[in-house]
């Protein structure tokens, strides 16, 4: 069995390196679709004040099967997939909504998770659209007043901390292990650590991966020179 930690390989060989519903919790952002690996850039390619939005296009982008989500299933008590509007598997009724206060913009207003802790619909709104981010997990409507608060945006699907904290906060318990099989821009992981749970993640693609490691790295530096 593998060590809880982060790791650079596919999740699916991560997966089976560990026993039958080892894990209390998955939290899961695996690709919806293919589009934003082959695209290079985030929103428009230059921000409307300068800001460069290019990203690495990825050679290790795989929409998830079957083959997955029975992996998954196997290996977690409950689950938190995002995007599962967008997959055939057969879901429970338990949805959450990130509502993304993003006003006019291009991008979806919202994303969906399946949940298997309730089977009803959860809201939660944090503003998500470039510079224009969350004040505070209780206060995700508002913006941000100091954007040199906002979160440095290193991957082209990243997600707050700040909504990760949230569903970790609801639906996770001290001591909970929680998995994470498309760690991607590493805010699962500064969660679970700001948090204090132990959290397993897997990101298969190389240049990601160290860019997360680097991210959850100076996330650490910073807690410890607080304490």
């Amino acid at each position: 069995m593998l060590k809880p930690g982060f790791y650079n390989m596919d999740c699916r060989e991560g997966m089976k390196r560990f026993p039958d519903k080892y894990f209390n919790l998955a939290i899961v952002d695996p690709p919806y679709f293919s589009g934003p690996e082959r695209r290079g850039y985030y929103g428009r390619r230059i921000s409307p004040i300068g800001v460069n939005r290019w990203y690495k296009i990825s050679a290790c982008w795989q929409v998830p099967d079957e083959e997955y989500f029975n992996e998954l299933f196997r290996v977690s008590r409950h689950q938190i997939i995002w995007g599962c509007n967008y997959y055939s598997y057969p879901f429970g009724p338990g949805r959450i909504v990130w509502d993304k206060c993003n006003g006019n913009s291009d991008f979806s207003d919202c994303e969906i998770a399946y949940c298997s802790l309730h089977d009803s619909v959860r809201l939660y709104r944090y503003m998500w659209n470039g510079m224009m981010q969350g004040k505070s997990i209780t206060e995700g409507h508002v913006q941000q007043g100091n954007k040199a608060l906002n979160e440095k945006r290193i991957h082209p699907t990243q997600k707050p901390v700040a909504l990760y904290k949230w569903l970790l906060g609801k639906y996770a318990k001290p001591g909970d292990k929680i998995l994470d099989t498309h760690v991607g821009s590493a805010s699962s992981l500064i969660a679970c650590y700001d948090l204090g749970f132990e959290c397993t993640g897997f990101e298969i693609d190389d240049h990601y991966y160290n860019l997360a490691r680097k991210r959850l790295a100076e996330e650490q530096a910073q807690v410890r020179m607080k304490l």
